[in-house]
């Protein structure tokens, strides 16, 4: 007696990740690739959702970038601030890959400034 087959692996959430966009959630977190996620599945609203707070992350960590060009005194203050950003990457990802549409702590509410 054969049983169905069900194909929603343990540890994803109910909402199924299959049958979401996955690879571009993940390109939306990794810093300037969010461009690409963008162009080619902005009309996904799962895409969207994280689209628009790896634009934020992206946003953080090009103002740091540009601030330690010209405030290398602060190269230990703005070390921290990319290390926080590469968590908040980290963790965007984990809530994509678990088809989870999850703000990010402290940042993600930012992202309702963003309409497209």
């Amino acid at each position: 007696m054969d049983t169905p087959n069900n194909n929603v692996s343990e540890g994803f959430s109910s909402q199924n990740p299959s049958s979401k966009n996955v690879p571009m959630g993940v390109l939306a977190y990794i810093g300037p690739l969010v461009i690409v996620s963008f162009i080619v599945a902005k009309g996904d609203s799962f895409v969207k959702f994280h689209i628009k707070q790896g634009l934020i992350l992206f946003v953080i960590e090009a103002v740091v970038w540009v601030l330690g060009m010209f405030l290398s005194p602060l190269w230990f203050l703005l070390n921290i601030i990319n290390l926080v950003a590469l968590v908040f990457s980290i963790v965007g990802i984990v809530n994509v890959v678990q088809g989870k549409e999850k703000e990010l702590p402290y940042i993600g509410h930012y992202s309702k400034y963003f309409n497209f």
